[in-house]
Formats: C-alpha cells, structure tokens, sequence
C-alpha cells in the first residue's frame, strides 16, 4: 500500500486540534523523518517506535519512511504522538488493515519494548475528538478510566503494542487488569467545631464559600486564621458533572490527576509555599505553558498563608485571574489559556516578627510596609477583609458551644447555592462572586434602606466602584444564606461589616 494515516490530538493548554498522522513508505535510502513542527520528545519517537515494533515481533519496513503531522503549521510537543504514529507505519506496511483506524484516536506513549504507557492530557484529547464527531479512542490501559469519563465515549486500553495489532487484526483485546474505583470525595481533616471563638471568621468562610468570594483573614499568631483557612474545603459543595469534567481537565493537562479514579468531584483546594514563583502560581514552563496552582484550584480555593511573604509580582499576577476567572500565558511557542475561577483566600500577620502584639517591637512604618505588600489593587479584589483578635481564655478553655459543625455549616452554604442555581439558571453563572455588578444592578438590583446604606459607604470614600459592586455581591450572598429572596438593610450592614470592618460600616450607617 505504502500510505496510511492515523489520528492523535495536539494540545496547546487545554484546547486541542486533530492531528492527521501520514505515513508513506518509498523505495529509496531506508530511514524516518518526521516533518510538521515537531519538538524534541517526538523527534526521539523515531527511535522508540522503531525499537517497540521490532521488540513486538513485527517487521521494521525497509524502505524510506515520511511521517507527517497535519496541519503542518501548528507545533506538536509530547510523547502521546508514539501510538498514532506506530499504527500509521504498521498500516502502511499492512501489518494491520487500514479500514480498522477510521474513526479511531490513537494516545499513547511506547516504551522500547512495546509496553503503552500512560501519558498526561487524555481527557481534553478525547474532549477534542468528540467535539469533531468522532467517539472511539485507544488509549493506555494506565489511562482508561479517565477517557472514559466522557459520556458516550468508547474507549479501548492497550497494555502493549502486540495486543492492539492483534486486535485491530481481529483478536480480542485483553482486559486490562485494573480496578477503576468510583469518584469517591477526599475526607478533610478537621472541623469547624474545633476552632476556639472567631465567631466573625466563621461567618465570613461561610459567605466565602456560598458566594465563591476572596477572604482576606487578619489577626496576630495563634489567632485561628490558618485553622479556619484548612477547613474551607469541608463545607465546600461538591462540584456538579459538568464543572468536575473541566477541572479534570485541568488536572490531566499538569499531570496530576490519581490512578485509579481520576474524576475530580470534590471542590480544589491549593494551599502553595510562600516561596512559590509566579510560575508556580499562574502557570510556565518551557515551550507551552504548564497550568500553575491558580488553574488547578479552578472551581476552588486558593489559600496562601503568610501572604504577605509572596513575592509582589507573584501577588500581583492574581489580579486578571481575580477579574476574568483565566490565566493567558504567551510564549514563543504559542498561547495556553485555561480556566481559573477559583476564590482567593489570604492569611496575613500584622507585622512579620509573627509575636503578640504584647511583645511586638515593629516600629509603625516597619507594619504599614509589611502589608502593604498585598498592593491595593489586589485588596480592591478581595470581596472580604476580616481582622481576628487573639483567643480570648475563656473560648480556649470552653468545651461546649465552640461553635456549629461543619456539616451544619455546610448544609446552609449547598442551601445558598441552590437559591443561586435558581437564580441564575439559563445563565453561566454559578454564584454571585460570577455576576457582573452591572448585570446585578440592573437585573437585581438593592433596594429602599440596603441601598441607601450603600451609597451612605460610598459618599464617605469607604468604597471604590468596584467595592460597592463587591458589596452588593456579598449583601445577595448574606441572603442567601438567610433564605430571603431580596436583601434587606440587614444584609446590606452584614456585607459592609465584611468588607469594610465594624467601624466603618458603623460611620455609614450614622
């Protein structure tokens, strides 16, 4: 025959393009080249394709062999190329029928003695394949219960390149020995009921958690901001089908997906070092960009703790992810952008000797900079700012009534999240940190005593324009929360308390 073609899928970020792979066998000099921008790895594919067919038992055509990757333009980095391109000789030297790879997609890396291994980014490849109206795909068996996540997909696993030319000549194809467990959602240690006092910073994580808002938690050492920080994730919702599906996704891209069960059903949470790099947060990496931990707690939360000990630049390059819920990274060898919606939660001392403030010797100027590492734009960004006093002995040595649990507290933010499913279902908003204040001003707008409360906040300079739609925000949440279907003048003092502090919600009340 002398030509065939097979299918892979090239990802750039989270978006991916069929590869038409295209093998032509001619008389001349024996050898292999690949053309259609290839990157090191695939390059190197020559040699792992050549030793695992050989080590398979097939023959390796003795003849000038041309593999091209279509279209030509576009960049192909990765090693899942290895399976495409085995089944694109094979058929082309008839080792296997040509007919049997239509509507098929290949992913998989070769190892030199046949074994297929499993390879990152197989559910956006099969997401890609399905969207171009095709359904069946041949992957590792490592990777089987992730391309089966898909609805409608048939997907086939392969142990070793024997097993697939055997099948595709009409053996039946062995059953990988695995055991694919159900999603089942991580346990979190810890419990609400736990945390001595701080009954304002309960509050708070619960409207964070209801709304999808940023909380910034402040207050002296031992004060509870890290323990109410951790147990965020337990009154989380679970993420629904479709939001668990794009967050796999995410998770397959950067490799860190579990074996096993790989569905993602529990809501991120990603807590990284305060020595993390901008790249570590938003994304990097060399050729196309690699998700960082903000895409990766999409859907979630992303928690720095001693936040001010972040380096500014790393701090400052939340604020288009804050604003547009993606990170975009350009590099030379193109753009990656992926989805990162998550809330912002930030831990913060007063000062950076972390001591009492009865034993604190920062001077006043030495403070004031200390914080101001978290600029004012990014605060701008932060629907929640909450400062925590010490623990008083009476709540540390309380044994009884510390607080509700987090079951119970939970209960009430999946009751909150099902008025706003109500609320803006047909939309895609999924909470009220979602909306556009301009969309919620005029759709849904405050009323009578809240609103006048409002703009009483914003005559004293206490809110920006992006405050008050951050207020009004929080005012639906609080709501929500109480089960009233329109803010009230409550509500409304609840989210200026949140935002702005006692004191100054006080001010605009006078």
């Amino acid at each position: 025959m002398g030509l065939a073609r097979s299918f892979a899928v090239a990802l750039v970020g989270l978006d991916g393009h069929v590869v038409e792979v295209e093998a032509d066998l001619a008389q001349g000099l024996p050898g292999l080249a690949i053309t259609g921008l290839p990157d090191a790895s695939l390059h190197e594919a020559r040699d792992r394709v050549r030793a695992a067919v050989v080590n398979s038992g097939f023959p390796w055509p003795n003849k000038r062999m041309t593999l091209g990757l279509s279209p030509a333009w576009l960049p192909k980095r990765g090693t899942s190329f290895d399976l495409a391109l085995a089944m694109a000789l094979l058929a082309a030297a008839e080792v296997v029928p040509l007919s049997r790879l239509d509507g098929l997609l290949f992913v998989g890396e070769l190892g030199l003695d046949g074994r297929v291994k499993r390879v990152s980014g197989v559910l956006p490849s099969v997401l890609t394949w399905a969207k171009a109206g095709h359904h069946r795909v041949v992957v590792p068996a490592d990777n089987l219960a992730e391309a089966r996540l898909l609805p409608g997909t048939e997907a086939f696993g392969v142990a070793t390149l024997a097993d697939l030319v055997g099948w595709l000549n009409g053996a039946v194809l062995p059953d990988p020995i695995r055991v694919d467990n159900p999603p089942t959602a991580p346990e979190f240690s810890g419990d609400f009921a736990e945390v001595a006092g701080q009954a304002e910073g309960r509050f708070a994580c619960e409207v964070a958690a209801a709304g999808g808002h940023n909380l910034l938690l402040k207050g002296t050492p031992g004060c509870g901001k890290t323990l109410l920080a951790e147990r965020m994730p337990g009154i989380l919702p679970a993420l629904s089908l479709e939001e668990s599906l794009e967050v796999t996704a995410i998770h397959s891209v950067a490799g860190v997906l579990p074996e096993g069960s790989p569905l993602v059903v529990a809501a991120p949470f990603q807590a990284p070092h305060h020595g993390a790099t901008a790249a570590a947060i938003v994304g990097g990496g060399s050729g196309i960009a690699k998700p960082g931990a903000a895409s990766l707690a999409h859907r979630g939360v992303l928690f720095l703790d001693e936040a001010p000990e972040f380096g500014r630049s790393v701090l400052d390059a939340l604020r288009q992810p804050l604003e547009s819920g993606r990170i975009c990274i350009r590099r030379v060898g193109g753009t990656a952008t992926y989805p990162a919606r998550f809330s912002l939660l930030l831990a913060a001392n007063p000062c950076p000797c972390a001591q009492p403030e009865s034993r604190c010797t920062c001077p006043p100027e030495r403070r004031r900079s200390y914080l101001a590492r978290l600029s004012g734009p990014l605060l701008d960004r932060v629907d929640i700012q909450v400062h925590l006093p010490p623990v008083s002995r009476k709540d540390m040595l309380a044994e009884q009534g510390r607080g509700e649990s987090t079951s119970v507290i939970a209960a009430r933010v999946l009751q909150a999240r099902a008025a706003m499913a109500l609320r803006y279902e047909g939309t895609s908003w999924r909470t009220n940190a979602d909306v556009p204040a301009t969309v919620l001003a005029e759709r849904w707008p405050l009323r009578g005593d809240g609103l006048t409360l409002l703009g009483r906040a914003m005559d004293l300079g206490a809110l920006t324009a992006r405050g008050f739609g951050r207020v009004h925000r929080l005012a639906w949440t609080a709501a929500d929360l109480d089960g009233s279907t329109w803010p009230t003048k409550d509500h409304v003092g609840q989210a200026l308390s949140l935002r702005l502090g006692d004191l100054l919600s006080g001010r605009a009340a006078a």
